[in-house]
């Protein structure tokens, strides 16, 4: 049915912002898409700074990954009540020029250059390990929600809008996970059950309140999990290339990181 273009997809980020001395940025992703969408998985994007994430093969942008200045950027389509304009610029290339302009801060200056009506609604995360936000294209202006210390859940709503039953569950799950966690190995076997929760709760009709989306045109493509570690200055970042409810997490190798 072509009205299924005009739902917006319910990608997911948790982000546990100075949530351990250790670990003090952890990122864990969900992304969903239409499954005839041609994607790559996680690859050296760009040099000088390096970025490394996922490829869009259809506009040739992303939708997460993390930089050379120790930044993840993370990019989620945003509801609204039309549907996308398929003549404005693609969310990913904008994801992808964010990664390359190095810190949040040098984002955030570059930011203010953009004109919102170029593209559709989003949500934009970046983050290092001093400071985190979420910039929101309204569709006519932009604003910016600069993160506190602690979990946030992103969805395609405001960040952690806990009127969104869908996006409250998502939060109760992901405070699950203990701030004492030190070793980012065990990272993996703590979010994955997470990640790849199947419970409606109470909308047994509506597969997308899922965090792992499975329906007939679109869901859960792949899974990442991103951390920062203190003492190395440097990314560990796991991805499973499928839904993570059957696609295990493998260890991604980085290129060398030095810190902003």
């Amino acid at each position: 049915m072509p009205e299924r273009r005009y739902n917006p997809l319910v990608c997911t980020l948790a982000i546990y912002f100075r949530h351990s001395a250790n670990l003090p940025l952890v990122v864990a992703a969900n992304r969903d898409e239409f499954y005839t969408r041609a994607t790559a998985e996680p690859r050296l994007l760009a040099v000088q700074p390096w970025v490394f994430g996922g490829q869009d093969l259809e506009a040739g942008g992303t939708w997460f990954g993390v930089n050379e200045r120790l930044t993840v950027v993370g990019l989620l389509n945003r509801r609204s009540t039309a549907g996308p304009d398929p003549t404005r610029r693609s969310r990913g290339l904008f994801c992808l020029e964010a990664l390359q302009r190095g810190t949040p801060a040098e984002i955030v200056e570059w930011l203010a250059t953009l004109t919102p009506t170029h593209y559709n609604h989003f949500n934009l995360l970046a983050a290092n390990a001093a400071q985190a936000f979420v910039a929101v294209n309204h569709g006519a202006r932009l604003s910016i929600v600069s993160l506190s210390p602690g979990l946030h859940v992103l969805t395609n709503a405001d960040v952690d809008d806990l009127t969104c039953p869908r996006l409250a569950r998502a939060h109760r799950l992901f405070a699950r996970l203990s701030p004492d966690i030190r070793d980012a190995s065990r990272l993996p076997p703590a979010l994955r059950p997470i990640l790849a929760d199947h419970e409606l709760g109470d909308h047994a009709h509506d597969p997308t309140a899922a965090l792992c989306v499975h329906t007939e045109a679109y869901g859960t493509r792949s899974s990442s999990i991103v951390a920062l570690d203190s003492i190395a200055s440097a990314w560990r970042y796991w991805h499973a290339p499928g839904p993570p409810c059957v696609t295990g997490y493998v260890e991604a190798q980085l290129p060398g990181a030095v810190a902003a």
